[in-house]
C-alpha cells in the first residue's frame, strides 16, 4: 500500500512536470521518438514510456539502414537536448566533421531522479525496456542497422554512467560505449566516499570534511553542504537520493533506502553491501572471465583530472584494475580540465571531443562491415 500511494504521488510529479513541457519542435531533421513499455507499464500499474529525440542527417533515407549513436544526459537533462544540438549537428554533417549516424538522444529523467536505464527494485526494468522494447522499434520506425554492430553508447556525468552500465550488462547487444566523466564507477571512491570501508560520507575517517565540488584546484563544497542545500529543495529526486533509487533496496515505507543517513551521514552497512551489483568496477572483476573477451574494443572512457564533481578518482581506481586484467579498454584522463571544460577542442580532438568521439563510432562499424 506504502509502495502504491508513493508511486501516485509520483505519477502526479511526473504529470505536472509533462504538461509544463513545451511541445517537441519536430522538423525535417528532428523528430520526436516514444514508445509504451510494457516492462515499466507492468511494474507502476500505470501507463509508462520511453522517449527520444532523433536527429536524422541531411536527405537521410530509411533505406540506408545506418548505424545509431544512443547519448544519455546529465542528472537534470532530458531528450530535450536534441532541440539544442540538432541544427549544429546536421551542419556538421554537411561539412563533412560529423560522420552519417542517427543520432537519438534518450530521455533518462525521472520523479526519482536520473533512472541511468538500469534496472532498479525503485525504479522498475529500464534498462530492459530499452534494449528489449524501445532499440527494436526505433530501429524499425528508421531503418536503422538493427544488429549490434550498429548500436554505440555515450553520455555524460550521470549518462556516462549509464552508458558504461549498459555496456557491461548487455555486452554483446552494443559495439561500444564512449562514457564521459561518468558518475563514481568504483564505490571505494564514490566523490571521495569509500562506500565499503568509512563509516560516514560526511567525514573520512580522520575525521575531516569530505569535499565533492571544487572550481579548478579549490574546494567549494562539501558533501554535507551539497545534501543539505538538496534537502532544502525536496527529499527525493535529487541527485543523491537519485542514487539511492538506483541503487538501493526498497524500505519498508515503500521508499528507496539511504545509502547514508542525511542528518549524521552514518552510513547503512546493509545498503552499502546492496550497492555491490551496481558497482562497476566490482562487477568487471568478479565476471572478468565472461566479459573480458565480450568488451574488447568497446571500452572508452573520457574525464578531466580536475573535474568539478571529483569524479577521476574512481576511474583512477579503475583503471588500475583492468590494468590487471589485461583490458584493452581506453581511459583518457584530460590534464586541467573539469566536467564542462572536458569536451572543449584539444590536440587529440581539435574539432571537439564529440566529434571525435562519433568519427570513432562510424569507423568501427564499418570495419565491422568489411570483414
Amino acid at each position: 500500500m506504502m509502495r502504491r500511494h508513493f508511486a501516485l504521488v509520483l505519477g502526479l510529479c511526473s504529470g505536472l512536470l509533462l504538461r509544463a513541457q513545451e511541445r517537441f519542435p519536430e522538423t525535417d531533421n528532428l523528430k520526436l521518438f516514444e514508445r509504451r513499455s510494457e516492462l515499466l507499464s507492468a511494474f507502476w500499474g500505470r501507463e509508462m514510456k520511453i522517449e527520444a529525440g532523433v536527429v536524422l542527417p541531411p536527405d537521410w533515407q530509411k533505406s540506408e539502414h545506418l548505424p545509431v549513436c544512443y547519448s544519455i544526459h546529465g542528472f537534470g537533462g532530458s531528450h530535450r537536448a536534441s532541440v539544442r544540438q540538432a541544427p549544429q549537428l546536421v551542419e556538421e554533417i554537411k561539412a563533412g566533421k560529423a560522420p552519417r549516424l542517427l543520432y537519438v538522444f534518450l530521455d533518462a529523467q525521472f520523479s526519482l531522479g536520473h533512472h541511468e536505464f538500469a534496472d532498479s527494485v525503485n525504479n522498475g526494468p529500464w534498462g530492459r525496456a530499452l534494449t528489449e522494447e524501445f532499440v527494436p522499434a526505433l530501429e524499425q520506425e528508421f531503418g536503422a542497422f538493427a544488429a549490434p554492430a550498429g548500436r554505440f553508447l555515450t553520455g555524460h556525468s550521470s549518462g556516462g554512467w549509464s552508458s558504461l552500465w549498459l555496456q557491461v550488462t548487455w555486452p554483446t547487444f552494443w559495439n561500444g560505449t564512449w562514457s564521459t566523466a561518468p558518475d563514481s564507477v568504483d564505490f571505494r571512491d564514490f566523490t571521495g566516499i569509500d562506500v565499503y570501508g568509512f563509516d560516514n560520507a560526511y567525514k573520512d575517517p580522520n575525521g575531516a570534511p569530505i569535499m565533492l565540488v571544487r572550481r579548478g584546484k579549490e574546494w567549494a563544497m562539501s558533501i554535507e553542504d551539497f545534501v543539505r542545500s538538496e534537502l532544502q529543495r525536496r527529499d527525493y529526486g535529487g541527485q543523491f537520493a537519485s542514487f539511492d533509487a538506483v541503487f538501493s533496496p526498497r524500505g519498508p515505507d515503500g521508499r528507496p533506502m539511504p545509502m547514508f543517513d542525511r542528518k549524521t551521514g552514518a552510513i547503512d552497512k546493509a545498503v552499502a553491501k546492496a550497492w555491490e551489483k551496481y558497482d562497476i568496477s566490482l562487477q568487471l572483476r568478479r565476471n572478468w572471465p565472461k566479459l573480458g573477451p565480450l568488451l574488447q574494443g568497446k571500452l572508452h572512457i573520457y574525464v578531466g583530472t580536475q573535474d568539478t564533481f571529483r569524479l577521476e578518482g574512481a576511474l583512477y581506481l579503475l583503471r588500475e584494475e583492468l590494468k590487471k586484467l589485461g583490458s584493452d579498454a581506453e581511459l583518457v584522463f584530460v590534464e586541467g580540465r573539469d566536467h564542462g571544460t572536458l569536451f572543449q577542442p584539444s590536440e587529440s580532438w581539435p574539432d571537439g571531443m564529440l566529434a571525435r568521439i562519433h568519427k570513432e563510432m562510424r569507423a568501427r562499424f564499418d570495419a565491422a562491415q568489411k570483414q
